[in-house]
């Protein structure tokens, strides 16, 4: 695939310490639509910082609801989600004009200076679930392909987090490729959730996961966090 066939998805909420070393490992010809529920100034960070091939919605909500926001404005045949602690490495969307055979490509979240042997961890548990046959993709470094998006009727909206297993699972499901690269990895820039406990946030994503996974989440919970967007805030 070529940049042109990408639009790339970005949940935004209080990243004004973060946006401008995202934006700077990100290639100026790639499409990028913002769906941003921040208080503080990074709408306004990005509209400086990026002027072209960029499109910043102001709107307050999940992580869901933006993510599905920007897949339904999207064109481009692919859609590659992501967040704004990360950054792309040198060479990272070159290795995307490679890719083919599947509707689903996920890679790991890595780290370049602290908890590097935490998320090391993490991207070797993804690999041992996908090779069970339970896929363990992550929003932070997810490429999906629209129409197949479309066909599964996006993101669960109950949802306020998990929602990028969750989605992947229904796709796997629904018989779409998915693809779990360990070579297409991000870089993490914001530690602070795993600096608050390494303990719960793992017994966060494991917990929701296995209930989702398994269909024991009562449709009730679906819509609580477990503090997902509190811990994110500075």
């Amino acid at each position: 695939m070529l940049p042109g066939d990408i639009t790339l998805i970005l949940p935004t909420r209080d990243e004004a310490h973060n946006i401008r070393q995202f934006l700077a490992s990100v290639p100026a010809q790639i499409q990028l639509i913002v769906v941003d529920a921040s208080r503080d100034e990074t709408p306004d960070l990005i509209e400086t910082l990026r002027p072209e091939h960029t499109l910043v919605l102001r709107e307050p909500g999940s992580v869901t609801q933006a993510r599905q926001r920007g897949a339904d404005l999207a064109r481009t045949d692919w859609l590659l989600f992501c967040d704004a602690d990360i950054l792309f490495p040198p060479g990272y969307f070159d290795q995307l004009a490679a890719l083919s055979g599947s509707a689903v490509y996920y890679g790991p979240k890595l780290s370049r200076d602290r908890f590097r042997a935490y998320y090391n961890r993490i991207a070797r548990a993804q690999a041992l679930s996908h090779a069970c046959g339970i896929p363990a993709a992550s929003g932070s470094n997810l490429l999906v392909r629209r129409d197949a998006l479309a066909y599964v009727d996006g993101f669960d909206p109950r949802l306020t987090c998990n929602e990028d297993s969750e989605v992947v699972w229904r796709l796997r499901r629904a018989g779409f490729g998915v693809s779990y690269r360990k070579d297409l990895v991000v870089h993490a820039t914001d530690h602070r959730r795993i600096e608050r406990s390494r303990l719960r946030k793992t017994l966060h994503s494991i917990i929701r996961c296995f209930l989702l996974y398994a269909n024991l989440m009562p449709v009730k919970y679906r819509a609580y966090d477990w503090g997902y967007w509190q811990h994110r805030d500075g």
